[in-house]
């Protein structure tokens, strides 16, 4: 199954996210399938980049969303 999740990257204490299309097995931080768009909470407000049409493609053959990109796509009305 593929969910779409957040992937962690950045140093410590200092994170940034890609919001990755992923096989649900995969690691966190292991290999995707598609890099879908990316998440800084550093910035003030966070920091949001999505690309919108291949994130409605992949939820349209089946994918999943993750707890905290449902929350992200919702307050940045994509989903």
């Amino acid at each position: 199954m593929v969910k779409i999740r957040l992937a962690r990257f950045g140093a410590k204490k200092r994170p940034f996210y890609r919001i990755v299309a992923a096989d649900s097995h995969g690691k966190r931080d292991g290999r995707y399938i598609e890099l879908l768009g990316t998440y800084d909470p550093l910035k003030d407000p966070p920091e949001v980049r999505l690309n919108s049409e291949r994130i409605l493609y992949w939820k349209s053959v089946g994918a999943q969303l993750s707890d905290t990109v449902a929350s992200i796509l919702k307050a940045n009305k994509v989903a």
